[in-house]
């Protein structure tokens, strides 16, 4: 449980520093580009214990199944809170093709 809620939390911080400028267009690129780095590096600094904690739990392509289906479950919320933008149906089913890869990559052959 703990590498999940440390990804999660790595999750939101990298989201802000990918996405959280865009409603800040006018804002200097340069400074946009050092906020950005600097909220990666706390994004980094619960990514790199949540991988260091899960890997043995986990392999490695399970860990970052887990982060990726993490951050489209972060991005949607992202996208309807912070940037104000709807997630159209064809969106959603895109994601849930994502996530359907899950079962292939945690599924015992």
């Amino acid at each position: 449980m703990k590498t999940i809620i440390l990804l999660v939390i790595s999750n939101i911080f990298m989201t802000f520093a990918w996405y959280g400028h865009l409603r800040f267009k006018s804002a200097p690129l340069f400074n946009v580009i050092v906020i950005s780095w600097l909220i990666a590096f706390l994004e980094y600094c619960f990514q790199v214990p949540a991988n260091r904690i899960g890997h043995g739990m986990f392999t490695a392509a399970q860990l970052k199944t887990i982060q990726e289906v993490i951050t489209l479950l972060v991005f949607c919320f992202f996208s309807i809170f912070y940037l104000k933008e709807e997630l159209r149906w064809n969106y959603l089913v895109g994601f849930a093709l994502m996530i359907g890869a899950v079962f292939f990559i945690f599924k015992k052959w």
